[in-house]
């Protein structure tokens, strides 16, 4: 039985109300983040996205401890644009991202607010991104948060991790954590890989390697509204220990990583945990 919530005019109603509810609340706390020091901005982040998990119905549940080690970076897989929202509530902390997203409309702006880098991964540019990249996780004493992957998936695997984000890594005092995340129902059920891909997930089907397509592909802020039409669902984050990588190159640490995460998100995710 699917557990999808009817799409009526009644739960778009509902979601339009919510959306709008969202940007309302984005254009009021604009001012104070004009006004908070970029230091205190990514610690007032949590705050920011409170709005949108809670008027998205977004639910989560951590497993594991994180790391106490600094400086700390955790590596995650990635499924949607609500990554951007659970992980700071989480853990607290600020992203690497892709350069493209620094000119996005207001969303470039409040992401360099809440401390993210940006990172320039054509090779003519990596030696710069490299340090910018270490000179940043060296001297802040929140993790930083990568999804080495480059993109979004369906959901139906991890796909490999891009080595170059991995070079200020290399031969450094930086601890990885690895971090599994998958997405369920609410009460904890499994959502089925097709299911994932049609409503929960948000990626492009050209980038997909395996798994399921999805039948309709959203903007992103088509996806978010779609997840309030639909009441949410849950994100599960397992923390697993940082594994030792002295003495790894790049491609090795993103290759030992890469397994770490890719076995252990294909044992959870159809692991039915309701209780």
């Amino acid at each position: 039985m699917s557990k999808l919530r009817e799409q009526n005019i009644f739960n778009t109603t509902a979601a339009a109300i919510k959306f709008a509810l969202f940007w309302v609340m984005v254009v009021i706390q604009i001012p104070i983040l004009i006004l908070l020091p970029r230091r205190w901005a990514v610690r007032y982040m949590p705050v920011f996205m409170w709005f949108l998990l809670k008027l998205g119905g977004i639910k989560i549940v951590v497993h594991g401890k994180l790391s106490n080690a600094r400086p700390l970076m955790i590596a995650s897989n990635h499924i949607s644009v609500f990554e951007i929202a659970t992980f700071p509530s989480a853990f607290g902390g600020s992203f690497i991202a892709k350069k493209e997203m620094e000119n996005w409309p207001l969303v470039g702006w409040v992401a360099k607010k809440f401390g993210v880098i940006f990172v320039d991964r054509r090779p003519s540019h990596a030696r710069d991104a490299l340090a910018v990249v270490h000179k940043t996780v060296q001297n802040v004493k929140y993790p930083m948060i990568l999804f080495p992957e480059g993109t979004t998936t369906n959901g139906a695997y991890v796909k490999p991790f891009k080595s170059t984000l991995f070079n200020f890594v290399e031969n450094s005092d930086v601890t990885v954590q690895p971090v599994v995340m998958h997405y369920r129902y609410r009460d904890g059920s499994v959502i089925d890989e097709q299911t994932l891909a049609d409503h929960f997930a948000y990626f492009d089907n050209a980038k997909m390697d395996m798994g399921p397509r999805c039948s309709r592909e959203r903007s992103a802020f088509g996806q978010v509204f779609h997840i309030m039409m639909l009441g949410g669902f849950m994100v599960e984050i397992t923390l697993l220990p940082p594994p030792p990588l002295a003495g790894m190159d790049r491609k090795q640490i993103a290759e030992t990583l890469h397994k770490i995460v890719s076995e252990k998100y294909m044992e959870l995710k159809d692991k039915n945990n309701n209780k």
